[in-house]
Formats: C-alpha cells, structure tokens, sequence
C-alpha cells in the first residue's frame, strides 16, 4: 500500500475495525453501506478493498467480501500516519489547557507553542486562527493570542449548546423509516457499548472515543452544517475532559455505557416523550461530571 493519503490511511483502519468485530468466514456489506458508515466515498472504499484482497485479509469477487481472516497490528497505518498535523496540535493544545494550569487571560507565542509542539510557526498560526472561532483563545495586535480560558461559564455555555444541538437532531429518529442507515449505526455502536461494558475491568479508557462517536453519530442526522461545525469543539472538551480527570474514571464511564444504551433504546421506541427523558437526563449527568472535573482538576 502506497497511497499516502491520511484520509485512505483512517479509513482503512476503520475497516479493519469493521472486519475484526464480525467472524471469519462472513461477508461484509455492500459498498455504499461501508461508505455510508465510514463517511467515505465509494472510490475510497473500492481501494481499501483492493488493499485488504491484497494482503489476503478478504477474498473480493465481484459483489461477494468474504473475510479470510482478521487484521495484524503490523498492517494497520500507525497513529502518526493517520493524524494531520493540525488534529495533532488540537489534541497537544488541549491537553495543555485543561490539563495544565494555564490561567485566563494568560497570553499565547506563536514560536514557544511551535517548539513546545514541535511544528512550524505557520503551522501553529494556521491552527490558532481556525480554533479561535470556539471562543477559547483571541486573537490581538502584533500576532498576539491571549487564552480566554476553559472556566466554568465555558464549561456551562458549551453545555446548553450541546443540548440544544442534540435535541433538535434525535427528535429525526421518531420518524426514521426502519431502513434507515442511522439504526444500522445505532446497531453497531449498541455492540460496541456492550463488547466495552463486558471488558469494562481493563478497557474502561476505551470510552471516551466511543462516547465522542455515538454523540457525533446522533447529531449528524441533522444534517445541519452550523451543528457540525460546533460538534467538534463539543466533541474535543466532552472527549478530553474523559482523560484529565481519572477519579472514578472506571465508575463514571461504566455508567455513562449504561445511561447509552438506555439512550438507545429510547432511540427506538420512536417515542418522542421517552427520548427526550433520555436525552436531557445523560446531557445533564455530563454536565454535572465536566463541571466536577474543572473543580477537581
């Protein structure tokens, strides 16, 4: 495999993930279903399949992917391949707000943040100038960045927005027809909750990503581009603040799986009254576990 694509690099791992969860000797699904579900083009997903028949992990004939086996550790594109370089400063530069003691107001260099993160200066600007539209950080005179700080009115306002945005899409399931591709979806990270909550004793880290999947999943039924565009801000703070603050880390995701998998099952009783219970009920307890980790962190 030649392509060098990051984008090829991430889907091509997310269907190794797709192959390793069923057994071999299975099928996988038609193309449009594997591009619906790893939000790729049918070109893409015809290449990865080129790939995965090369290296003999399927056997392609026409319609038919018969899975000859599961992946290797040593196939798969390593994090670095598969990362751009600004997902890798947006990961460094909130782990160094939230988990450091970077106060308000505290000003940002260009060039100490370019060295602390081992990028080009540009790159760093580039970056600042895309992330200041989250309300984080402002940009002054003189190429000066000043941190307006992750505080607990932030922590409060993302909070309102996140329900307000997740609402409004949920309320699409009560009318989903049942071939929708949003229950295949559903299905599949219902299994993920459950594989997890079976090895919730060692794997209990696991859930941060699981939890940013299933919440990107439910929005982006709405297919409103204002919500994705804050769904990442959302995503990146409800994610990261899974991994700062570990007190109780192991209770508080095993019951944050069981609130989802409620969530889910009100999700297909296409009952309005029971999905909207559902929804404010696991909003309000990540409110409540976002706003303890900035008193405890």
């Amino acid at each position: 495999m030649t392509k060098s694509n990051t984008r090829f690099k991430e889907s091509f791992n997310q269907c190794l993930d797709l192959i390793d969860r069923q057994d071999v000797g299975t099928d996988l699904p038609g193309e449009v279903s594997i591009a619906a579900t790893l939000n790729i083009s049918r070109t893409t997903v015809r290449n990865i399949l080129s790939s995965l028949n090369d290296l003999g992990i399927i056997d392609w004939q026409g319609r038919v992917k018969k899975i000859l086996r599961h992946s290797k550790k040593a196939e798969r594109f390593s994090d670095r391949e598969t990362s751009p370089v600004s997902e890798k400063i947006e990961g460094k530069f909130l782990e160094w707000i939230l988990q450091g003691d970077i106060l308000p107001n505290t000003q940002l260099n260009e060039l100490e943040l370019a060295r602390q993160f081992n990028v080009g200066t540009s790159t760093v600007r580039e970056f600042l100038i895309s992330f200041s539209r989250f309300g984080l950080i402002e940009k002054k005179l003189n190429h000066r960045w000043v941190l307006r700080g992750f505080t607990r009115e932030y922590a409060l306002e993302l909070s309102d927005v996140r329900e307000m945005f997740e609402l409004h899409a949920v309320r699409n399931f009560v009318d989903f027809p049942d071939d929708h591709p949003a229950w295949e979806k559903l299905d599949r990270l219902e299994q993920e909750h459950l594989n997890l909550l079976s090895n919730i004793e060692t794997a209990f880290s696991r859930f941060s990503e699981l939890d940013a999947r299933f919440h990107a999943t439910l929005t982006s039924v709405s297919k409103n581009r204002f919500v994705d565009e804050f769904q990442d801000i959302i995503s990146l703070i409800f994610h990261f603040h899974y991994q700062w603050n570990k007190k109780d880390e192991k209770e508080r995701n095993e019951a944050a799986i069981s609130e989802h998998l409620t969530y889910i099952a009100a999700l297909r009783s296409r009952d309005w009254a029971q999905i909207q219970t559902q929804a404010v009920k696991h909003l309000g307890t990540a409110r409540h576990t976002l706003l303890r980790s900035l008193l405890e962190n």
